[in-house]
């Protein structure tokens, strides 16, 4: 074992935390992610930032809340200027590379207003969220009447299909992401029903073993020390998985749905608008659950055997004793839990991600096969991967902690009291729905390991759960006089949360402490006569001379003519 000298930053997309057997999911075996676990320390209370795609990941790459980086949703640009684990690593002897996702827009204004060129080696690293690129692929090439969400989706992944012989104008969606019938007719993974088809691709072609494939592609030729950002598409919808994957479960592998009546007939009018929503309605029914979760499962099988073979090989060729591995997920799914399918609400079934991290250096051997409790938000990633690359940790920008203190062994808590979580949803028609503006289509998740409080801008009464006797989050007890205290107590920590000073990023801390003892450089305020301020500071103003102006224009020394 050796100190780490890379770091391979493995990210799913959508992946619950309860979907693998290391945290205790009943019929699902992941034995090659709970190998990482038992090598590693596994952290039982990692939470996201924001509960989608594009804000969490920027998040994650920035170590900064969504209330500092400004990037609230899908399709916001992350602003130029924010600086992101790329930047920190660089600066400290790093490479930070991309193979797959990211789900950043660029801000072509903020480059145009910069005069930063596109297809400049630092234009280019501001439009890929601070990552040299070795493959991006955000997966998804969905096409509608008014064009394709993102015509530069499954790019490279497409090409690769073609050549393959996969006949179509999108193989993506044809092959990948749909199945067949007798009679040839595509099957679209689109269609919730469809997720019971096995999709009509070899496995080996697939979208998992294709990036596992890329990955070790970027590492076999990677000289100088690294840090890999393996990110996959998956088990991100559609719910469509290849044979064997798409048989090995059914309905009788599906874990008991957790929701009650009592929660939507007595609903938040926020929460119940979020359960209204096509996706919530369309979970809410059985036969959905049991066409989508078989394949759900199966795909988090195939992301396992895939892991099997990126770990096996990683052994075999040295490279796993020197290389950091930490594996999480941008977010969970809801499917059908709380009345809900997608992820953009607070339970933990959306803002609960697992997180494992194996160290590699000695330091972390008491810690191997731990479970960690404390109180762990992505953003933390960041600053552990620059302590990892033997940096000191830009306090001032990166709003995380470094992990590496929990990893070797040194403490077992972090220092925060609390995890914070927001989500912007002005833009989705659920503000329509509700008539909230744009300003107040905005909600908080403050969360100690006691008590959850959910806080919904446009006047409407906070959410609270308590976690200790009803983990299932079932229970709404916000609007309880028993539990005033407590709910202050939330948004006091809410409040402090976003008084903080998160926008100071030209000075560190040190720099502006320095400033408190003053300089001197002959600034002299309040002092009435030389006494009052030590020789050496006003040393430039004591026993000069100066000839008397004033007489020689004929005008005594003090008059006020």
């Amino acid at each position: 074992m050796a100190n780490p000298k890379n770091i391979l930053f493995v990210m799913f997309d959508q992946l619950r935390w309860d979907y693998l057997s290391c945290y205790g999911h009943e019929h699902l075996h992941t034995p090659n992610i709970d190998r990482l676990a038992s090598m590693g320390v596994r952290f039982n209370r990692a939470y996201i930032q924001s509960p989608i795609c594009g804000s969490s990941r920027m998040s994650t790459y920035t170590g900064r809340y969504v209330h500092s980086h400004g990037a609230t949703g899908n399709g916001v640009p992350l602003k130029v200027g924010e600086m992101t684990m790329g930047d920190h690593l660089r600066a400290a002897g790093m490479g930070c590379w991309l193979v797959g996702k990211t789900h950043m827009r660029a801000d072509a204004e903020g480059m145009k207003r910069l005069g930063l060129e596109p297809d400049s080696l630092i234009g280019v690293r501001v439009a890929e969220c601070g990552f040299d690129v070795f493959e991006r692929d955000d997966g998804m090439l969905p096409e509608g009447p008014d064009g394709s969400y993102d015509p530069d989706g499954a790019k490279e992944y497409n090409k690769h299909l073609k050549a393959k012989g996969y006949e179509s104008d999108n193989p993506w969606h044809d092959f990948a992401n749909s199945g067949l019938d007798e009679d040839g007719n595509v099957l679209s993974g689109w269609f919730l029903k469809n997720s019971a088809f096995a999709a009509n691709i070899d496995e080996p072609d697939s979208e998992t073993p294709y990036l596992t494939g890329r990955g070790m592609d970027f590492i076999k030729q990677a000289q100088d020390p690294w840090c890999c950002h393996l990110s996959y598409i998956k088990p991100h919808w559609p719910y469509i998985v290849p044979e064997p994957y798409a048989s090995m479960f059914g309905p009788e592998h599906i874990q008991p749905v957790n929701r009650s009546d009592a929660e939507r007939q007595h609903a938040h009018p926020v929460f119940k608008a979020f359960m209204d929503t096509r996706v919530g309605q369309s979970f809410s029914r059985q036969e959905v659950r049991d066409a989508v979760i078989p394949a759900y499962m199966g795909l988090i099988k195939q992301s396992d055997d895939q892991m099997g073979r990126l770990f096996d090989w990683l052994e075999e060729t040295g490279r796993m004793q020197d290389t950091m591995i930490v594996l999480t997920s941008d977010h969970g799914d809801f499917l059908g839990d709380h009345w809900m399918g997608e992820k953009t609400f607070f339970q933990d079934a959306s803002t609960k991600v697992p997180l494992i991290i194996y160290d590699p250096s000695p330091e972390a051997d008491a810690t191997r096969g731990s479970v960690c409790d404390a109180l762990v938000e992505c953003i933390d990633l960041a600053p552990t991967f620059v302590d990892v690359a033997g940096a000191d940790v830009p306090d001032h920008i990166l709003e995380g902690e470094s992990l590496l203190p929990i990893l070797r062994g040194q403490t077992t808590e972090t220092h925060r009291d609390f995890v914070m979580c927001e989500y912007d949803y002005s833009a989705s028609p659920i503000a329509d729905r509700l008539g909230v503006s744009v300003e107040d289509a905005n909600i908080y998740m403050v969360a100690t390991k006691r008590w959850k409080l959910i806080h919904c801008l446009g006047g409407y009464r906070p959410m609270l759960f308590d976690l200790e006797n009803d983990p299932k989050e079932l229970v709404d007890l916000g609007d309880s006089a028993d539990h005033e205290d407590v709910i202050s107590q939330m948004f006091d920590h809410l409040r402090n949360w976003a008084t903080r000073n998160s926008q100071r990023q030209t000075m560190s801390k040190a720099q502006m402490t320095a400033l408190r003892r003053g300089s001197d450089k002959g600034i002299v305020i309040g002092a009435y006569e030389e006494g009052d301020m030590s020789e050496r500071a006003t040393v430039k103003y004591r026993n000069r001379t100066a000839p008397h102006w004033s007489k020689r224009h004929g005008n005594p020394a003090g008059s006020k003519s």
